[in-house]
């Protein structure tokens, strides 16, 4: 086998709160011979200022974070740096965030529970300028795209808008109302006024049931 130089490798940038899963990333990725991790963080206020530092080709998000919203991460990191190709990596159910982060700027979606070449390959598609989802997610975009037309939600949750989900995520993590407001900087009024439509789309009655919900969808997310 001829060998050779690579000319330029991938520069990774990282974001997961947990930082066993950052660092098994890294290795993974530092192994590569076209790739390399040039920079992590470990929530999106690191995120938003160490990716404008280390400018990366591409980012790898994790949507599911305390603090802050992964959405508007993906949002904010591609309004400010459109030529960095965004990988999300997630426990969360691809049929429920994968087109909402594709919608936010994301050009892959890989899960968790997958195999790690599955990162790697999605990073090498994004940064070929493919998109990387499975086969189950392009095929629905591809109906959606020749119907013309939103497929009618399969579920409840995917009924959910955007900010109900993450006020819904957050709810999950076990903040409090304050906390989400806080979190997502808008009003406490605001957050309940989400949670009463978030109980109506899911028929829940009660503030209690609402929390419970909350939080039983989270240990599933967790458990996938």
């Amino acid at each position: 086998m001829t060998e050779y130089m690579v000319e330029h490798r991938v520069k990774v940038f990282l974001v997961d709160d947990h930082p066993l899963v950052r660092e098994s990333l890294t290795n993974l990725i530092n192994q590569q011979e076209d790739m390399e991790v040039c920079g992590e963080a470990e929530d999106a206020a690191q995120a938003q200022r160490w990716i404008g530092v280390n400018r990366p080709d591409i980012a790898i998000i994790d949507i599911s974070m305390k603090e802050r919203s992964g959405l508007e991460l993906i949002k904010t990191v591609k309004l400010r740096h459109p030529d960095i190709g965004i990988v999300v990596l997630s426990m969360h159910d691809e049929k429920l965030y994968a087109e909402r982060c594709v919608r936010a700027g994301a050009r892959g979606y890989v899960m968790k529970r997958e195999s790690t070449k599955r990162i790697v390959i999605a990073i090498r598609e994004v940064q070929a300028g493919r998109l990387c989802v499975s086969d189950e997610v392009s095929s629905r975009f591809a109906e959606k795209f020749v119907g013309s037309k939103t497929l009618s939600a399969e579920s409840p949750m995917e009924s959910l808008s955007n900010r109900e989900l993450e006020v819904f995520n957050l709810l999950g993590h076990g903040l409090a109302t304050r906390q989400v407001a806080d979190s997502l900087h808008i009003s406490i009024k605001t957050v309940q006024a989400y949670c009463a439509r978030i109980k109506e789309k899911l028929q829940l009655s009660t503030a209690g049931e609402l929390l419970r919900e909350a939080l039983r969808w989270q240990e599933r997310q967790i458990g996938i």
